[in-house]
């Protein structure tokens, strides 16, 4: 029987002084094969995770499915404080699990990250200043790639489009680029004009944002995440590839990268450049929250933007034309 009042009941929780989330699923089952090099790189990503955050992020690890070592490290790193949550489960997907890690706080907003990312000091700085300054950001990615404004950026060409501000500009980094590709396996035999021109958006005169945003990492305004499935029937992709995709679009957010390269892609090979960036003191941080949310697109509007206009701005000849009256050296047009 129960005797006695549940002095917790009916109690409002207090407001969170956390800002910012951090949800990085793990699964590592041995460290053999593929996953040889896998703990060290783990490792490598927490620590530099650790060395370039500041003190209102909520740090989330979901270990999915992982071995018996990999655990007993993952909860030696929630006793001692290092991360506020972490979640033990079989291999569930890679998406369930971060669907895990999404439920139960109210944070503003939630980097989602591969278990394989070397962060870079300032990301978190850089991301929420395009978060400040630009409204209808909904997710704000950290290492520019190419062409991305061809994937889920429907809306934000839509909304852009004839924008004298919209236009390619000299990459920043190409070496963070050609890096980034040599850690997915590609050879160099790509189109070399990708490496020197890339598709932005200028804010004002001190910041401009690529247009699109990879997800092997990336910030996500939380509302995003109001109404979501709770099962994913893939372990990996399948329909699981493009669902955090395709979400911001529905309230109508824009995908975009910050112009310089804030973390590297490490693969599954260790490599002896990869070392945890060295941090200097600085004085505390501005916290910027509050940012704007968008209401739930009307389903025609979405229709048109992504579905529509997608359709009839990939016609080759308006693809040519886009790019002339977006910059791009005519040299490169063609093959662009």
């Amino acid at each position: 029987m129960r005797i006695g009042f549940n002095p917790h009941k009916d109690k409002v929780q207090d407001t969170s002084d956390y800002l910012h989330q951090v949800i990085i699923p793990v699964f590592i089952p041995n460290e053999e094969g593929y996953f040889k090099d896998s703990f060290a790189i783990l490792k490598l990503c927490l620590e530099s995770l650790f060395s370039t955050i500041h003190k209102k992020t909520f740090v989330t690890i979901v270990n999915n499915g992982s071995n018996t070592i990999i655990s007993e490290y993952l909860d030696l790193l929630f006793k001692t404080h290092k991360i506020q949550e972490l979640i033990h489960t079989d291999n569930i997907g890679k998406l369930n699990a971060i669907l895990k890690g999404l439920a139960g706080n109210n944070i503003e907003l939630v980097t989602i990250s591969d278990a394989d990312v070397l962060f870079l000091p300032n990301w978190q700085k850089e991301t929420v200043k395009v978060f400040a300054k630009v409204p209808k950001a909904g997710v704000v990615g950290i290492v520019p790639q190419f062409k991305m404004y061809e994937s889920h950026c429907g809306n934000v060409l839509f909304d852009t489009l004839f924008h004298s501000n919209l236009r390619f500009v000299p990459v920043q980094n190409k070496e963070a680029l050609i890096r980034f590709y040599d850690s997915l396996g590609w050879d160099r035999k790509y189109n070399p004009d990708y490496l020197a021109y890339n598709l932005a958006l200028e804010i004002n005169p001190e910041l401009s944002v690529l247009i699109g945003s990879g997800h092997f990492v990336a910030t996500y305004k939380k509302d995003i995440f109001e109404s979501v499935v709770t099962y994913i029937g893939f372990k990996m992709g399948g329909n699981s590839e493009g669902y955090l995709d395709k979400l911001p679009l529905e309230k109508d957010y824009w995908r975009v990268t910050t112009l310089d390269n804030y973390a590297y892609h490490l693969g599954n090979t260790l490599e002896d450049w990869m070392q945890v960036p060295i941090v200097s003191e600085e004085a505390e941080p501005h916290f910027d929250c509050g940012f704007p949310k968008n209401k739930r697109l009307h389903p025609f509007l979405y229709w048109i933007k992504n579905r529509v206009f997608v359709k009839f701005i990939s016609i080759k000849i308006l693809v040519q034309l886009f790019l002339k009256s977006k910059k791009l050296p005519e040299s490169m047009i063609q093959k662009y």
